[in-house]
């Protein structure tokens, strides 16, 4: 390879030392264990912190995970590595684990094992070896896809403020900081080549089935070339100003939340429910996402239509009820108090045949007759108002569609999946019934009565989709109005 003087090293070594002191992300003496996986972002960054070091008299340590998800080629990025640290005289750090493995048993997917891998990772080696900050490799292309990704999901304003410069709330006051965050991909590309530095190349990374690799190579350029070369900044302009806002509206709430908090401990927050159901909305779901994300650690698989789910719930007349969100986060209305909490043990144990397995969980709101697709359960429900009042029709329905009188349910409705000790009447008879026990003596197999979807109105169960409705809601000759249910298997 031929090497040249190019005088972009050193602006982009003072433009590190800029987003450095402007985030205060290092303090003198620190120590600063580095992620590197081998590929440009992370080459980069190590060579440019190793430059400033002295500034900051600086500890560094490299840090790499092998994931084993590509052979030998994972091994081969290990070893470069390796290398690496041998010449910047740095203390390396190499572990091997399946992150296969890890998804399987976790019930994850490829991109949320990995992070939690590598985040554990990284905290164990800082803890074992007296690190106290973690710097990551992230620039400013990462944030401006990341910020699209959450937007083509539909992401409130929190998903859109992109990637922090620095993040604390790890184990053992670990701060995570980014000096690459204000750093452009082209400008990484000029100093790998004018210092002649070789890097892996992680062929996945190519690979435009995953969402995130689309964005990158085909979105991305489109936007910069069809309507704003300059989109990358942007993006990340657009992301550092809804990131400001976030941060001044949470203190603004501080005040708010001491007020309506009745108690808390590490694992649970208790809110009076008069003072909180007469919030504003907006204010109500940010002060329900700010309490999971202290009893929870992060917001990690808790989107938008949880915190509605709850907002919604909230509304509901019975002060009696109870919600089971992701990674082991219950919230229950118990009278006159709202509690968010962290739960010790897997929730959602279907029934005793399970054990304490953990259940994928999920909830969806229905807002009114629509039409509502659970792709990653497989499934799609259609609700429609029909005109036709006649007996005969309903009669001579198909299996997996049912008829409700709609004077007689609620919306929003909720749709989730049954948990051990539902209950319900079904059509035709009087008192309660197990859904399981009735589910056995239907002779629906255990792995069958996992992917039923139930339907709940006002907190009461008023459909096992595709199987049978509860009584209370069936349709009569005093019906007015029909709302009809087709539930569709992928």
């Amino acid at each position: 390879m031929r090497c040249f003087i190019n005088n972009s090293d050193n602006s982009l070594i003072q433009k590190v030392k800029k987003t450095v002191s402007e985030y205060n992300m290092v303090q003198n003496k620190d120590c600063v264990l580095v992620g590197v996986s081998g590929g440009a972002d992370s080459v980069t960054l190590i060579h440019i912190l190793n430059e400033i070091a002295s500034l900051f008299s600086l500890k560094l340590g490299i840090a790499h995970l092998n994931h084993s998800l590509r052979g030998k080629e994972s091994d081969n990025d290990a070893s470069f590595v390796g290398s690496l640290s041998e010449e910047l005289h740095l203390p390396c750090f190499i572990e091997k684990k399946d992150l296969t493995k890890y998804k399987i048993e976790n019930g994850l997917s490829v991109e949320e094992a990995g992070r939690r891998m590598r985040y554990d990772f990284f905290e164990d080696i800082a803890k074992k070896e007296g690190f106290n900050k973690v710097a990551l490799g992230h620039t400013a292309n990462d944030n401006a896809e990341l910020v699209l990704m959450y937007m083509i999901r539909g992401s409130g304003p929190l998903g859109i403020s992109g990637i922090p410069p620095l993040r604390g709330g790890l184990k053992n006051n670990l701060l995570i900081i980014r000096p690459l965050i204000k750093t452009l991909r082209s400008e990484i590309e000029d100093y790998l080549s004018g210092k002649c530095l070789s890097h892996v190349i992680d062929q996945s990374n190519m690979d435009e089935k995953y969402l995130r690799n689309s964005i990158r190579h085909t979105l991305i350029p489109y936007l910069r070339d069809k309507y704003n070369p300059k989109i990358v900044e942007t993006l990340n302009r657009l992301a550092s100003i809804v990131r400001s806002e976030n941060e001044w509206i949470e203190n603004e709430l501080a005040a708010v939340i001491k007020k309506i908090v009745r108690q808390e401990e590490a694992n649970r927050i208790v809110f009076s429910i008069s003072d909180i159901k007469n919030l504003h909305p907006a204010v109500k779901n940010r002060i329900i996402r700010i309490a999971i994300s202290k009893v929870k650690g992060d917001l990690r698989r808790i989107g938008f239509e949880h915190i509605e789910l709850v907002s919604a719930q909230l509304e509901s007349d019975s002060d009696k009820w109870s919600l089971d969100l992701p990674d082991r986060i219950r919230v229950a209305r118990i009278g006159e108090r709202l509690h968010i909490s962290k739960e010790k043990s897997a929730l959602r144990s279907l029934s005793p045949e399970h054990g304490n397995n953990e259940q994928s969980v999920y909830n969806y709101l229905i807002n009114k007759p629509e039409c509502m697709i659970a792709k990653k359960e497989g499934f799609k429900i259609i609700l429609s108002e029909i005109k036709d009042n006649s007996f005969e029709n309903i009669f001579k329905s198909k299996q997996g569609i049912a008829f409700f009188d709609m004077d007689k349910i609620c919306f929003p409705l909720v749709l989730r999946n049954y948990m051990r000790g539902d209950r319900f009447t079904p059509l035709g008879m009087s008192g309660s019934q197990k859904v399981a026990r009735y589910l056995i003596n239907k002779k629906v197999t255990a792995e069958r009565r996992l992917k039923i979807p139930v339907m709940l109105s006002n907190n009461k169960i008023i459909w096992l989709a595709g199987h049978i409705i509860d009584d209370s809601v069936k349709v009569t000759p005093n019906t007015r109005k029909i709302l009809k249910a087709e539930l569709f298997l992928a």
